[in-house]
């Protein structure tokens, strides 16, 4: 097994998390340099295991260039752990799991509440044999309150959570209504909230000697993540509309057509406006009254738009990021995936990498995208094949070859 040299080198991560927002918390913690044990269902061709890995297609293919029973989706959140495949409704398997828990720094767990609490694995349990354990519970409403025993699904928090209401086109122009984000935001904000608070409770645990309960709700992540739109409501009363990409409080900020595509401005002083305006032949909006400043422009906002507009058809995309770049007003293209990936800077930063995976073959990558200048990420092992780790996590604990063989007998592993 690689060993790790990142900044939690030395802590271990027990991961009873599947689908998003917890595995993705337990990767980041992996990279970080955390051991982080996956907890899996038991199972065979495709039946067992996260969900997530019978997301698809796509697949990975395997060394031969067929595909294996591992979607792409598995892929994105399970790098840097090991998998152990545990049936935890078994005395047996809730057996091997307590005696790890006793032997790690954090539990992370995304169940119902109080669902692991027929298992004895919940934090009042788990806390009794280990007091200096962290233990994250994420769940969709949180452990009290009028919704936690409901199930949270991204989507549904999207919309409950008011995402929706300030994501689509405006009311009155073509396709308008409420749409999601393209991926599973919430979950992915509430995996980075996790390791946050999964990181301070270590602090706090190093500082004391005692563990503590961590409660995450999507729907507590997804209101605190409504930042400047939530504090648009709070302080004017006024329900924010949806906008299409607009901004509801500087202007220009969106997207607009050029000559061969669309390009997007980014403008956020009034110094950068008056230097697009030249660009534009234009200088004269910069001393219009209703748009020399930005709360002018906002005001005045259905007026500026369509003259912006009918500027920036004029050139190509590429003819205005060259010429507004060198003027230092902030612009850019509008990527897909394929335009990303092969985008110089994207490239230059290493953003796209291959793991050597079990399977034969590479998996793809995402990078981690911090940078630390004495403890970097470490890349140690591509997502793991279901029940990969399960003999070696075994045998760590003391059970030998007659033990593993008779819990794989009994379908315990």
């Amino acid at each position: 097994m690689a060993i790790a040299q990142g900044a939690l080198a030395g802590l271990r991560v027990l991961d009873l998390s599947r689908v998003l927002a917890g595995p993705w918390a337990s990767q980041l913690l992996g990279d970080l340099g955390a051991e982080v044990i996956k907890v899996e269902r038991p199972g065979q061709d495709g039946k067992g295991g996260d969900d997530t890995r019978g997301w698809g297609p796509p697949w990975l293919d395997d060394g031969d260039g067929k595909p294996t029973v591992d979607a792409a989706y598995f892929l994105c959140t399970n790098r840097n752990k090991r998998s152990l495949t545990v049936d935890m409704t078994r005395p047996e398997g809730q057996a091997i799991l307590r005696e790890l828990a006793a032997r790690s720094d954090v539990v992370l767990e995304n169940f119902k509440v109080g669902g692991l609490m027929a298992y004895g694995l919940d934090y009042a349990s788990l806390a009794a044999i280990n007091p200096k354990l962290v233990y994250c519970s994420i769940t969709g409403f949180g452990q009290d309150g009028p919704y936690a025993a409901r199930a949270g699904y991204d989507f549904l928090i999207q919309g409950m959570g008011g995402l929706m209401s300030i994501t689509g086109r405006a009311e009155g122009e073509e396709g308008a209504g409420p749409q999601k984000v393209g991926v599973a935001l919430t979950d992915i904000l509430t995996g980075l909230y996790a390791g946050n608070a999964i990181l301070a409770a270590l602090l706090h645990r190093d500082k004391t000697g005692q563990g503590q309960h961590i409660d995450l709700a999507l729907l507590d992540v997804q209101v605190a993540c409504l930042a400047n739109q939530a504090m648009n409501y709070l302080v004017s009363g006024k329900a924010p509309r949806r906008m299409g990409n607009g901004h509801p409080n500087i202007v220009p900020y969106q997207d607009f057509p050029t000559a061969d595509g669309d390009m997007i401005l980014a403008i956020g002083n009034d110094g950068q406006f008056a230097r697009f305006c030249e660009i534009a032949g234009h200088g004269d909006w910069a001393r219009d009254e209703r748009f020399a400043s930005n709360a002018a422009r906002v005001r005045h906002r259905s007026e500026l738009l369509p003259l912006l507009r009918q500027a920036t058809v004029m050139k190509t995309t590429a003819e205005w990021i060259a010429a507004l770049e060198n003027a230092a007003v902030p612009c850019g293209p509008i990527n897909d995936l394929a335009g990303v990936f092969a985008d110089p800077q994207v490239i230059h930063r290493g953003l796209r990498l291959d793991l050597p995976h079990a399977a034969g073959g590479s998996a793809p990558q995402v990078a981690n995208p911090i940078r630390f200048s004495a403890t970097p990420i470490d890349y140690r092992r591509a997502p793991p094949l279901l029940g990969q780790d399960t003999e070696a996590v075994l045998r760590e604990l003391g059970r030998d070859t007659g033990d593993i063989a008779s819990l794989r007998a009994g379908g315990i592993v």
